[in-house]
C-alpha cells in the first residue's frame, strides 16, 4: 500500500495510519494428508501484538479447526494438519480475521494429495576426499515429475548443533531424486580438535561429518540423518630435506593422528612420501632415524 505526503514538510503534520491485510497465503503447493500445511499472513500497520485468528476449511466445508496469536513484524505464521479423512482433490483454504483491527480475508487454495513420503537417502559413498563428486539419492512418493525440491547438506554436531553447509535444488524424476555433489573442506583443519582436545570434556575425537536431507515446501526429510553420514578423509605430503637441501631417502617416520592412533612409514629414496586416508585434524610428524630434518606436509 503506497503512502503518500503531500502537505509541507517545514511543519508538524499528523498522518492517520490505515491497517489492512496484505496477503493470507499457503507457504506450500500441496497440502498432503496427515501432514502438516503452513501458511502465513502479512499485515500494514496493524499494531505490534495485535489478536489474530486464522480458520481453515476444505472445499467440502469440513473445518481444519483454528489457530490464534498475535501478530508480530506485520506477520503471522502457523500451520494446519491436514484431517487423515479429508477427501483427495479437494482443495484447502483459510480465512483470517483481525478483530481489534476490523480486518478479514480468505486464503487462496491448495490442493490435497496424498501424504508425501521421502526415503532411502543415501551417499553413493561412506567418505569422500577433496576434489571427490559424491552421488546424493532418495526416493519419493506422492510428488509429480518435474516437481521442485530442495536437498540441504547439513556438517553433523554430536550435540545436535548441526552447521548448513548448502542448499542445491533439485527435481523430482521417475520418482526419485538424484543429483551430484563436489565435496571442498573450506575450512582450516588445524582448527579441528583433536582426540586429545576433545578428552578434556570427556569426548572423543570426530572427524567432519556430512548428512542431507529433502525439503519439500516446508516439510524437512531425513533430519534424524537417515542418508547416513559421509565422512572427510583428508591426505597428507611429507618431504624431509637436510640444511643444505639435499634430499634425505629412506627415512622412517612416525605419525601422530588427530584421532589419537600412529601410523608408521618411510620416505622414498626422494626423501618424500604422500599418505592417504587420514583423519583430518592436526597431524605431528616425528623421524625416527635422523636428527637434521625440515617437513613441509600438505
Amino acid at each position: 500500500m503506497p503512502l503518500k505526503f503531500t502537505k509541507s514538510t517545514d511543519a508538524k503534520e499528523k498522518v492517520t495510519l490505515t491497517s489492512s491485510l496484505v496477503y493470507a497465503e499457503w507457504q506450500q503447493s500441496y497440502a498432503p494428508i496427515g501432514q502438516p500445511a503452513s501458511f502465513e499472513v502479512g499485515t500494514l500497520f496493524v499494531g505490534q501484538g495485535a489478536p489474530i485468528e486464522v480458520k481453515g476449511k476444505t472445499s467440502k466445508g469440513k473445518s481444519l479447526g483454528a489457530v490464534t496469536g498475535k501478530v508480530r513484524g506485520n506477520k503471522f505464521i502457523g500451520e494446519f494438519t491436514i484431517p487423515g479423512d479429508a477427501k483427495l482433490g479437494e482443495m484447502v483454504t483459510f480465512e483470517v480475521k483481525l478483530p481489534k483491527n476490523g480486518l478479514t480475508g480468505t486464503s487462496n487454495a491448495v490442493a490435497i494429495v496424498p501424504p508425501i513420503r521421502v526415503f532411502d537417502l543415501s551417499w553413493s559413498a561412506s567418505e569422500a576426499r577433496r576434489g571427490d563428486v559424491v552421488t546424493l539419492k532418495a526416493a519419493v512418493e506422492n510428488l509429480p515429475d518435474t516437481a521442485q525440491v530442495k536437498i540441504i547438506i547439513y556438517e553433523y554436531d554430536q550435540d545436535g548443533a548441526h552447521d548448513k553447509i548448502t542448499e542445491i535444488p533439485a527435481t523430482v524424476a521417475s520418482k526419485k531424486i538424484e543429483l551430484q555433489w563436489a565435496y571442498e573442506y573450506h575450512e582450516d583443519t588445524d582448527e579441528i580438535p583433536t582426540d586429545k582436545d576433545m578428552q578434556r570434556y570427556g569426548r572423543n575425537y570426530n572427524p567432519p561429518e556430512y548428512f542431507f536431507t529433502v525439503k519439500v515446501d516446508t516439510q524437512e526429510f531425513g533430519n534424524k540423518q537417515e542418508s547416513g553420514l559421509l565422512e572427510f578423509k583428508d591426505w597428507m605430503e611429507i618431504e624431509l630435506r637436510d640444511e643444505s637441501g639435499n634430499a634425505m631417502g629412506n627415512a622412517n617416520y612416525i605419525l601422530t593422528l588427530p584421532d589419537g592412533t600412529e601410523r608408521r612409514g618411510s620416505l622414498d629414496e626422494n626423501g618424500y612420501a604422500r599418505e592417504e586416508n587420514l583423519p583430518p585434524g592436526q597431524i605431528d610428524v616425528e623421524f625416527t632415524d635422523t636428527a637434521d630434518r625440515e617437513v613441509v606436509s600438505n
